[in-house]
């Protein structure tokens, strides 16, 4: 079974629904008495005191000691919040470089994290080595013995129903089963996505306000792709592929693409241009993108001007998206803007400059809220993101297998 059934009747999804909205509440307001989840929620006091205690049972859940309103007026009651205890999940990454293999508790917190080059191996032989990377997390971490599904993520195209990478062209992947693969070896729900939509999910789950409503994501790395949310729905199009930026022309360009073409978005302001172009000025010692950042870090103008011409570059290519979706927020992935602000300012700038809709950029054009660690929260996000839908169901799947 590669992804969780969906609910096939219209009360149980209801339920889902009910129940899911129940726990989001409680993750983000907890903890809290019934009655207030009643009034968040919207759900019947009947229906809180029933889903609750199912996810009291669940381990989910977990009643703290009794208490009384601030103002010391009214009766006592038992505030619930998240048990962490309850599990763990697992989030796989898949970069062009290399596999990140991560554990995460249910508020989305990383607790552990390994990096695993790719070397010249193939789609079988990386996913067998991060699957044996998470086995040995899982064998020294505490909590290894309460796995409750893993996730996995990367660019390209996935598809979430099948659990299948179908394609990913920078790594050379064609109809990857990737969550079949982990799903027969851990025995648990194993779910894959695009780490753009994943992160959309992360930032509305444990991250700014805002996003809740509309967020548009543009993660830019190796992959250059986008995801956004309407009305709290991430979009994923009818064959998974909304999102799909990497071949916007871009004015100026001449840089050859893989698709044939040349000028694409992705070819121009990839990571791995950005490190090609300053190895050959002698900027870095190594081609790598954590040297590159941290050498512009440090003062280099040579380093720093790459970063702020390719955050005029991406400035401009996003703004007819910006004004297409009119986002509540614009959220970046891109580990050179978060260490570069003055960067920032000049994708900002761009942005507001061919936008006619973002008129306040510091405001509404923001850094993701985990660029600390975006691969392991991507990854993660694809199970927590089920979780919170649906936690009936991941924990009945994860209990069965």
């Amino acid at each position: 079974m590669l992804a969780l059934s969906r609910a096939s009747s219209r009360p149980q999804r209801r339920r889902a629904v009910s129940v899911g909205s129940l726990l989001r509440v409680v993750l983000e307001h907890g903890p809290l008495p019934r009655s207030t989840m009643a009034r968040l929620t919207g759900l019947s006091p009947a229906s809180v005191t029933g889903h609750t205690a199912e996810l009291l049972s669940l381990g989910l859940l977990t009643e703290l000691p009794e208490a009384t309103a601030a103002n010391g007026m009214g009766r006592p009651f038992l505030p619930v919040d998240l048990d962490t205890s309850v599990g763990i999940v697992a989030g796989i990454h898949y970069a062009i470089p290399h596999a990140t293999v991560a554990l995460l508790d249910i508020r989305g917190r990383v607790l552990a994290e390994r990096r695993i080059p790719h070397g010249d191996a193939g789609a079988d032989h990386i996913i067998e080595r991060s699957a044996d990377t998470l086995a040995r997390l899982l064998y020294e971490h505490p909590c290894g013995d309460r796995l409750l599904g893993i996730g996995i993520a990367t660019g390209g195209w996935v598809d979430r129903d099948h659990g299948t990478i179908v394609e990913h062209p920078m790594l050379g992947w064609r109809q990857v089963p990737a969550g079949a693969v982990f799903a027969r070896r851990f025995g648990v729900p194993a779910l894959v996505d695009s780490h753009s939509r994943a992160l959309v999910r992360a930032e509305q789950l444990f991250g700014h306000p805002r996003s809740r409503e509309s967020v548009l994501a543009v993660f830019v790395g190796n992959v250059v792709d986008a995801a956004f949310a309407l009305g709290g729905q991430v979009q994923h199009g009818p064959r998974f592929q909304a999102g799909s930026i990497a071949h916007l022309p871009v004015a100026g360009s001449a840089e050859p693409c893989s698709c044939g073409r040349s000028g694409c978005l992705q070819a121009t302001v990839s990571e791995r241009r950005l490190v090609e172009t300053a190895y050959r000025a002698g900027l870095i010692a190594e081609p790598s993108i954590f040297e590159l950042v941290d050498v512009a870090a440090a003062g280099d103008p040579d380093a720093r001007e790459l970063f702020r011409r390719r955050a005029e570059v991406v400035g401009r290519a996003i703004a007819p998206i910006a004004d297409l979706l009119n986002p509540d927020l614009v959220l970046l992935v891109d580990p050179g803007l978060a260490r570069l602000p003055d960067c920032l300012a000049t994708l900002r700038a761009e942005l507001a400059r061919h936008s006619a809709t973002v008129t306040d950029p510091e405001r509404s054009v923001l850094m993701s809220s985990f660029m600390t660690a975006p691969l392991a929260m991507a990854g993660g996000a694809v199970m927590l993101d089920a979780l919170y839908t649906d936690p009936f169901t991941v924990l009945a799947f994860a209990a069965a297998s």
